[in-house]
């Protein structure tokens, strides 16, 4: 996935508060294939950060000047995601590949435009679900393609720590966001109904903590509990095979995934429910690249717009999270299970 022999793409990043400093770190660090032009804010502050440490970049509060420039050939948003539709929406109409950070939009209805315009330029439209683009994640892949684990019968996941309350998204569209998107590239199957439980306890307008469970037709199930009101950062996800199971820890610096050669069967000519079989073999902890998962999917980025290839988090799968994102809303809202 990592790209070499290819065109130099001209970028200009939107967005230079925390996630849009590692961008520009990283875009920058790519300067065989990648030219980055600008750095959009309107914090001055922050550009003056941005001039000190990359002297040869353009700053800017201006992004008609980066939708203007006729030689950036992708941009780069990393707002807040109140502004993600209108920016990237211009950003395609001038004729510019984007990658917009995660949750791609605010509605379905606006991911569904950005879908289709893109499709009618013939640009890349990718969506910054970086942790697809992890050693981790891609290991969990791979196990779950090969078998390893036997057929998947639940994903289990815990995301939570003490803040950063946000100002404009509750803690679904900024948590949950992220094992959503891993869930829907590790099973290959869409939800048939979401149920949602949050609470705001500080803001009292935006939810702070929430559950989730999402149903499938094959009988497998999901939960995902998220929470900036955690003493604790936790990054835990179980997932349950017939065969095995895998401890995902993403806080792990080394080990983040084991897996557990256990299950539980019952043979019921010969057991009853009281005395299931249950089998307790080895751990094994596979060894993962150390790759910076920001950096595989700048390569990647690049590599898609060179090679007019489907991005892996593309605006489509993009848009199957929104669809995830919005239910969970409704449903809390509606104190209801939303059928999708």
């Amino acid at each position: 996935m990592i790209c070499m022999d290819v065109k130099k793409i001209k970028i200009a990043i939107i967005g230079a508060g925390y996630w849009g400093k590692n961008l520009v770190r990283v875009f920058y660090s790519l300067r065989d294939i990648v030219d980055l032009k600008y750095v959009c804010d309107l914090d001055e502050k922050k550009l003056q950060y941005i001039k000190s440490w990359y002297p040869s970049v353009i700053t800017t509060t201006d992004t008609k000047i980066i939708f203007n420039d006729s030689e950036i050939n992708a941009a780069v948003i990393a707002t807040q995601v109140g502004l993600h539709f209108s920016l990237a929406k211009e950003a395609l109409l001038s004729g510019k590949n984007v990658l917009v950070e995660k949750p791609m939009t605010e509605t379905r209805e606006q991911a569904e435009e950005l879908v289709a315009l893109a499709d009618e330029k013939n640009l890349i439209l990718m969506v910054d679900h970086t942790f697809l683009y992890t050693g981790a994640v891609r290991e969990i892949k791979n196990l779950i393609k090969n078998g390893e684990i036997g057929d998947v019968n639940y994903f289990d996941s815990e995301r939570i720590n003490l803040g950063l309350i946000q100002p404009d998204v509750n803690v679904i569209y900024d948590l949950a966001v992220h094992d959503i998107s891993i869930l829907n590239y590790l099973i290959n199957e869409k939800p048939t109904a979401v149920s949602a439980f949050g609470k705001s306890y500080i803001t009292k307008k935006t939810e702070e903590l929430a559950h989730i469970n999402l149903e499938y037709a094959s009988g497998f199930t999901a939960h995902i509990h998220v929470s900036w009101l955690s003493p604790v950062k936790l990054r835990k996800t179980l997932i349950g095979g017939s065969k095995k199971m895998i401890l995902y820890n993403d806080i792990e610096p080394s080990e983040k995934i084991k897996i557990y050669d256990k299950n539980v069967s019952m043979d019921y000519e010969t057991e009853t429910p009281q005395s299931p079989i249950y089998r307790s073999g080895d751990i094994s902890i596979p060894r993962i690249d150390n790759i910076e998962a920001l950096e595989f999917e700048a390569n990647h980025f690049i590599n898609c717009i060179n090679r007019k290839e489907r991005p892996l988090s593309d605006g489509k799968s993009g848009l199957r999270v929104i669809e995830i994102l919005e239910a969970c809303n409704r449903s809390i809202k509606e104190e209801r299970k939303i059928n999708l």
